[in-house]
């Protein structure tokens, strides 16, 4: 009971002796750095309404750093702005803009290095090279942030929510465009990202590499260089996001590289240069996604076994399924296809004859790229049919048996 006490007692103290420094012009501290000279742990600094041209800000105190309406920090493009070395921090309502760009040293807005329960929220980072980058820490939220960037190369551009070596993240509600990528994890786990906004960004809206046991749902991904790319992971989640407008010559909406043990569902891939691109990926449940108005649905390169696709609406691709190999280890059923153009008479709903999906004009187009234009062509109808009657270069035993005649998901 005695050590109850104490420690009561003790917190009562430092909420007690937690004091508020405010910064202002007219204030009596006129600078963030001279605040936090002065600050102790549990205090809580207020920037006031103003424009603070301070950048590398080494916080490694256990504080509040809290922005006014009209709180701006302008790093003048000359380096990092904020660094917090110190655990139990929250940072709330800066704006940060004018983050310095280099080849060598990643410069960032906000830059956590091995911290643990803190708490991001609020902040708008305008012009940045890296917006908040992350690394070596734990029990982190990330929520409610604006980040833009507006370098025009990968090479000059950093990226929005840069995580290296995390754990317990938790990622959502924030928006993010004209950055190399808008989220990057890497060696991060059992974290959460949801419900982000991940749109024209250079390279990828979302890319996550050697990350375990993760969620992502409710984000959208939409308008960026290459897609979202996933690789090297197992133990994955993706539901409920939106895949779509990625366009270009190398895009997806989604590409898996090397991923095992993944649930993939309740997703849309929408009019996508290719809406899933998969390689090397083993047991993965695709289900109840719909796949609409890509040039490809889904490509699968060699390597990938033991996946089930059930009950998927694949509705006015291009192309539903490219597959490199005659051999087939993956199940297709209860999937809906716009191009089936089989009979129901017994009206149960599902196709009284297999689909195949995989059709030779694909197989044609993966070998000679040029082949694209005669897509429309009678002599495609022509070629597609010989296959069909008699499998040649397509996996014969690749059909789906049991074709849905509706659109399965909303």
């Amino acid at each position: 009971m005695k050590y109850i006490i104490l420690l009561l007692f003790f917190f009562t103290t430092l909420t007690i002796s937690a004091k508020r420094i405010e910064v202002c012009e007219t204030c009596t501290v006129k600078s963030i750095k001279e605040a936090i000279k002065i600050a102790e742990t549990g205090d809580e600094i207020v920037v006031k309404k103003g424009i603070y041209k301070e950048n590398n800000i080494i916080i490694n105190k256990s504080i509040s750093l809290i922005g006014e309406k009209g709180a701006v920090i302008d790093g003048e493009d000359t380096g990092g702005i904020i660094i917090f070395e110190a655990d139990n921090f929250t940072i709330r309502g800066l704006k940060i803009i004018n983050v310095g760009m280099s080849y060598t040293i990643d410069y960032a807005a906000i830059k956590v290095i091995k911290a643990r329960n803190f708490i991001i929220e609020d902040c708008i980072l305008e012009n940045v090279f890296f917006g908040l980058l992350i690394e070596k820490s734990k029990n982190g939220i990330i929520r409610n942030n604006r980040i833009s960037g507006n370098r025009k190369s990968e090479a000059s551009s950093g990226n929005g929510i840069h995580i290296w070596d995390g754990s317990e993240m938790e990622v959502y509600n924030n928006q993010l465009t004209g950055l190399r990528d808008g989220i990057y994890f890497e060696f991060v786990k059992q974290s959460v990202v949801y419900e982000n906004n991940s749109h024209n960004n250079i390279r990828y809206g979302l890319h996550f590499m050697f990350s375990n046991n993760n969620i992502y749902h409710h984000n959208e991904f939409r308008n960026n260089g290459a897609g979202v790319a996933v690789m090297f992971s197992k133990y994955i989640t993706m539901h409920h996001n939106t895949f779509k407008l990625n366009w270009g010559s190398a895009s997806y909406g989604l590409l898996l590289k090397e991923i095992y043990d993944a649930e993939i569902y309740n997703n849309l891939f929408e009019e996508n240069t290719i809406g899933i691109n998969g390689e090397g990926c083993t047991r993965i449940n695709y289900k109840n996604n719909t796949f609409l108005r890509n040039g490809w649905a889904i490509k699968i390169a060699g390597a990938c076994y033991a996946n089930i696709f059930e009950k998927n609406d694949f509705m006015h691709n291009s192309l539903d399924l490219s597959y490199n190999t005659k051999k087939n280890d993956n199940s297709f059923n209860n999937n809906y296809w716009s191009e089936y153009t089989g009979y129901d008479l017994d009206k149960n709903g599902i196709g009284d004859i297999p689909y195949r999906p995989v059709k030779l004009f694909s197989y044609i187009v993966n070998k000679t790229p040029e082949a694209l234009v005669l897509l429309r062509s009678l002599f495609v109808d022509i070629i597609n049919f010989s296959e069909k009657v008699s499998p040649v270069f397509t996996p014969d035993d690749l059909t789906d048996e049991n074709p849905i005649m509706k659109k399965i998901n909303d």
